[in-house]
């Protein structure tokens, strides 16, 4: 499969969603989503990464844009998690990784020498035609949702 580049048409993708609902890339239609993949809910990046973008989250609709995190966790840890940390971005749950895979961020990793699959941490800038503008792969936390909101001009 191709890997996804800046100016591609984003992937369409339907997936559940915490609160027991459907989200998809269409939802989104006409203005631009933040979509952002991370490893896994209630991990300390993972939190830190979700609380930022939470709080961030007036200025990214005053800049028209939306947010959306997606990980491979159940509907079930979502609404855990978004209770435990106050979170108010949604949350789509990939259980089949099929997303995961179709936006090449579920890859091989390593860890004290034992390879495993998981989610490379990833954000992608969708604007509001459905294309990628930006793509930042190996997410580091600190900072990564400010440089996201200045991009989209927030």
């Amino acid at each position: 499969m191709t890997e996804l580049a800046e100016g591609m048409k984003a992937p369409e993708f339907s997936l559940p969603r915490d609160g027991g609902e459907t989200v998809a890339l269409s939802d989104y239609s006409g203005r631009k989503l933040v979509l952002f993949f991370y490893p896994k809910d209630d991990t300390s990046g993972c939190t830190a990464e979700a609380i930022a973008f939470t709080a961030l989250e007036d200025k990214f609709k005053a800049a028209g844009t939306a947010i959306l995190g997606m990980s491979p966790d159940s509907v079930k840890k979502h609404d855990k998690f978004i209770a435990k940390h106050e979170l108010s971005v949604p949350l789509a749950s990939d259980e089949e990784k099929t997303t995961l895979q179709t936006y090449g961020v579920w890859v091989e990793k390593s860890m004290y020498g034992r390879k495993y699959m998981g989610v490379e941490r990833s954000t992608f800038l969708i604007d509001e035609n459905g294309n990628i503008e930006k793509i930042w792969r190996k997410v580091k936390v600190p900072g990564h949702a400010e440089a996201v909101l200045e991009a989209v001009g927030g």
